[in-house]
């Protein structure tokens, strides 16, 4: 079975448009050579892929398993015409990492800083994504590693624990719940709340909380990053929901009052996933053992009232593929 790239590229451009005329346009063909090739494509594959009606096309189950793939493999030509440049440039290593917020805004920073003194020829991708696509992107190979935070159970990855981190409430000095023994995210709901930007994995995740009890948190404000969302919570505009680390950070520059969350979830587990089995080039693994050996510290822990919480021991380093029970928040 062979299928030619600009044949995949029309086939692309004729699926979203939903229509053969207007996908032989962006791809700058006429219509009877755009019909002959989709045809052609049909005659390769051997089954049919789109069903074709007066007012457009749509997608037959094949048609839409070939979507998927070939937005993969013509993303994945992308990325190596990039790579392939690079490496004229005088780069000898390109690794793309998929994270969660956390990761990108609290840890990954510093992780970063210190990989690419000791790795100066290696370039790093990092962009943040929602557990879902991070699993996904490592699945496929979109993907080199993926950051996550909560259960993982599936027998295509490898898992490499690193930390364990908890989600917290962040009120401001004098709040109703700052003096709370317990609370519960319950107790909360009556609340404002800062709440990070759509499509941020944590926001995600507690959007999802919500509309599995049929309830809706009041969102004041969306901000962009964790700093900004304590500054809010600190000015009394409303509360939010961190990972203890970030509020750790920020209670030292600010006056706040971390909140545990009696929630099962609130407790997560931290990992670098790699594809199961894959060889990874050693600057590959030489980033994860940088995450690894970053994050071994001790983590900061007990929130409460007051500002910032006492201390507590870090988890130990879990071996690839432990496998953990904890509902997933990013």
């Amino acid at each position: 079975m062979h299928f030619d790239l600009t044949d995949l590229r029309l086939f692309i451009h004729v699926a979203e448009s939903k229509s053969l005329t207007k996908g032989a346009e962006r791809s700058h063909l006429s219509l009877p050579a755009t019909s002959a090739r989709i045809k052609d494509l049909e005659t390769e594959a051997g089954v049919r892929l789109l069903y074709r009606a007066p007012r457009g096309v749509a997608l037959t189950p094949a048609g839409q398993s070939l979507l998927q793939h070939a937005r993969i493999l013509l993303a994945q030509i992308e990325y190596l015409k990039g790579d392939l440049q690079r490496f004229g440039e005088g780069v000898t290593g390109h690794i793309r990492v998929f994270a969660n917020t956390t990761a990108v805004t609290e840890f990954m920073p510093e992780v970063l800083a210190t990989f690419l003194k000791n790795h100066p020829q290696v370039d790093v991708d990092l962009q943040e994504r929602l557990t879902a696509e991070i699993i996904r992107g490592v699945l496929d190979g979109t993907t080199d590693l993926g950051i996550v935070s909560g259960p993982i159970d599936d027998p295509g990855l490898e898992k490499h624990h690193f930390s364990t981190d908890r989600l917290v409430l962040a009120v401001p000095v004098g709040h109703r719940l700052a003096g709370a023994r317990r609370v519960h995210f319950v107790d909360t709901l009556e609340d404002d709340f800062i709440g990070l930007h759509e499509g941020s994995t944590l926001q995600t995740f507690l959007n999802q909380l919500m509309r599995d009890v049929k309830r809706q948190l009041h969102i004041r404000v969306q901000v962009s990053n964790f700093e900004s969302l304590c500054r809010m919570v600190e000015a009394g505009v409303g509360v939010g929901v961190v990972p203890e680390s970030a509020g750790i950070r920020h209670s030292k520059t600010m006056k706040l009052v971390l909140k545990e969350l009696d929630e099962p979830w609130a407790l997560r587990e931290r990992y670098v996933l790699t594809r199961q089995g894959a060889a990874l080039p050693s600057f590959t693994q030489a980033l994860i053992d940088t995450i690894l050996l970053l994050n071994q510290g001790p983590d900061q822990g007990g929130a409460s009232t007051g500002q910032t919480p006492a201390a507590r021991p870090a988890a130990p380093a879990k071996p690839a593929r432990t496998r953990r029970r904890q509902p997933t928040a990013d």
